[in-house]
């Protein structure tokens, strides 16, 4: 089966948030997951699975307009610091000297922690009930490392910064075989460099 996963738009700045930051789509996000739905709504689609968190439900609203299909939530699938009390778009966190540095050393994507033993499960059991299919998940950059690091073998490891609404593509075999057709694809922004953030 082919799993597309695809992480959500560019939110917006939020902090001070107790109990987790879960911020909104931005406009620029609308357009990104409009330009993502235009996409990928050309493609056989036979599921669609959402993160509860609302940048991943707005993200994903267009595509699942175009399809005709519900989507699925799944809480397996949520981004690892959803309980953080604030959320900084990557972008941002680039121009502070240093933040990044302190954000990949807090570890939160040890291989084998709470967080990648919820998204291997969730991914197992979608990959186990779409034999033949192509399935959509829309969530987030820690969960496509952590289905993209398991698969090339890289345990664990947040190798990556997945840009916003970009598109990766998995094969998994019934005989348990992965393999990464793709990762990273922003083919669909091309055409509007003004959504193209790094």
């Amino acid at each position: 089966m082919e799993l597309i996963i695809v992480r959500h738009g560019r939110p917006e700045r939020v902090e001070g948030i107790a109990g987790g930051a879960d911020p909104s789509l931005t406009t620029i996000g609308h357009r990104q997951a409009e330009a993502m739905a235009n996409w990928l709504s050309t493609e056989s689609i036979d599921a669609v699975y959402v993160s509860p968190m609302a940048r991943a439900k707005q993200t994903c609203e267009p595509l699942t307009e175009r399809l005709g299909i519900p989507a699925v939530v799944d809480p397996g699938i949520r981004e690892f610091n959803a309980s953080d009390s604030e959320y900084i778009p990557m972008e941002e966190l680039k121009l502070q000297p240093g933040a990044m540095e302190a954000w990949i050393a807090k570890d939160r994507l040890d291989p084998h922690n709470d967080f990648h033993t919820a998204v291997r499960t969730s991914v197992e059991a979608i990959v186990a009930n779409h034999r033949g299919h192509r399935v959509v998940l829309v969530c987030h950059g820690g969960v496509i490392n952590s289905v993209a690091s398991h698969v090339l073998g890289l345990d664990g490891a947040m190798f990556f910064s997945p840009d916003y609404s970009s598109i990766n593509r998995f094969m998994f075999s019934s005989r348990g075989h992965m393999t990464v057709l793709s990762l990273n694809d922003i083919g669909h922004l091309r055409p509007h460099p003004e959504l193209q953030l790094s």
